[in-house]
């Protein structure tokens, strides 16, 4: 676990990949969070509740499983599952909401423990996970320079700020990136401090309801969109980035992580994908071996934020959307980059990778699970087919004539 070496292997570029792929969790979806927790019946102080819990939970998480495995191990809550369940939970009470988070994370426990999920994500070409991971992160790389159009002086600076720090500063670019966003921000009076506030919400516990239509009706569409949509990019993320962390283990330890803090509002813990990729890229260390460091440290903060509840949304919030933005999609340019090599450099599955890529890219939403899913599947499905030998009922084409006797 904890040794004299991890502090050795940290370094203040993993300290900020760390910091910021939280901050890009938080910002990015936390809102939906507050959504689901209202869809169930929660009040304010439940609401803040259940973001401490979400908190401690990625941060133990986290924190334990990079520091075991010596690899950048990042977990989220399943940001489609908060979705699903602001648009499916009205008309069910909160025990009945905690009951279907239970058995979500039971059946996800079920996954590990079985290795179903496993033997599933071990068929998965290393070409088709990488497609799905660049078509989940382009959208990030793209909104890093259409917030030019929203703020040119702020996002102008940053990407100026990382073209100098990938020449002089390689090691600490995002850093600088961070630097020069936040004091630009001061400068002009974009960073509302008024609005934040910094209170511990302290948990409550739920007895939860078994509700046979409850269970069927959300916590089966839960536990498939959090295993499709966020536990199976998680686990392409780190297969391409080239990190061979068991899958069962994963899946067992975030199902258990669920299934303990389901009755005071901690819906889902799975493995994340995005922020994770921030954790993974050269940006946080140099040294592949040592990127643990920044998902460790990703796991302190999420720590921290657990420990003040949901006030840290209102300290995210008062940092302007352009700024997050950029930072996002400067931190995920190298990862973006990497990623897309790997999908088109085997050229007998390149058309695959397009497929899968673009599909990924679109973001639909098909029967409630993302388009992390649908690119995978439909990856996977032209890669059979390419595979499959075809009926030649006829000599090939370059198949030379027979003989023809005198």
């Amino acid at each position: 676990m904890f040794t004299p070496s991890t502090l050795r292997d940290l370094s203040p570029s993993a300290l900020v990949a760390g910091f910021v792929a939280v901050l890009v969790g938080y910002t990015s979806s936390a809102v939906i969070i507050f959504q689901a927790a209202e869809a169930a019946g929660a009040g304010p102080a439940q609401i803040g509740a259940w973001l401490s819990m979400l908190g401690l939970g990625m941060g133990v998480t986290s924190l334990g499983l990079s520091l075991y495995y010596r690899q950048p191990i990042l977990t989220a809550w399943s940001t489609p599952g908060a979705a699903l369940l602001a648009t499916s939970l009205p008309g069910y009470s909160l025990p009945e909401a905690i009951g279907v988070f239970l058995f979500s994370a039971a059946l996800v426990l079920l996954c590990g423990v079985t290795g179903l999920f496993a033997r599933l994500m071990q068929r998965i070409p290393p070409s088709i996970a990488a497609a799905m991971l660049a078509g989940v992160l382009l959208r990030f790389g793209i909104d890093a320079f259409a917030a030019l159009r929203v703020d040119f002086p702020l996002v102008g600076a940053m990407c100026a700020a990382y073209l100098i720090g990938k020449r002089w500063l390689p090691r600490y670019t995002i850093l600088l990136v961070l630097a020069v966003g936040l004091g630009v921000a001061w400068a002009a009076g974009d960073i509302e401090t008024q609005r934040t506030a910094l209170r511990f919400a302290k948990p409550t516990f739920i007895m939860p309801a078994l509700s046979p239509a409850a269970l069927i009706g959300v916590g089966i569409p839960l536990f498939v969109v959090s295993m499709a949509s966020q536990n199976a990019p998680g686990v392409a993320t780190l297969r391409a980035a080239g990190y061979t962390a068991p899958v069962s283990p994963l899946m067992i330890w975030t199902g258990l992580a669920t299934l303990v803090l389901a009755p005071f509002g901690g819906f889902s813990v799975c493995l994340a994908a995005i922020t994770a990729a921030i954790c993974m890229g050269p940006e946080a260390h140099p040294d592949p071996a040592r990127r643990y460091t920044a998902a460790a440290a990703a796991g302190g903060f999420y720590l921290l934020a657990g420990v003040f509840g949901g006030s840290i949304g209102t300290l995210f919030d008062a940092l302007p959307q352009p700024l997050i933005a950029t930072v996002a999609g400067l931190a995920l340019l190298s990862t973006i980059g990497n990623s897309l090599h790997q999908a088109l450099d085997d050229a007998s599955e390149r058309e695959a990778a397009v497929v899968t890529f673009l599909i990924t890219a679109s973001h639909i939403t098909l029967l409630g699970v993302g388009a992390a899913f649908w690119g995978l599947i439909g990856g996977l499905t032209v890669l059979a087919l390419r595979r499959r030998p075809a009926r030649r009922d006829t000599a090939p084409a370059d198949a030379s004539p027979a003989p023809r006797s005198s």
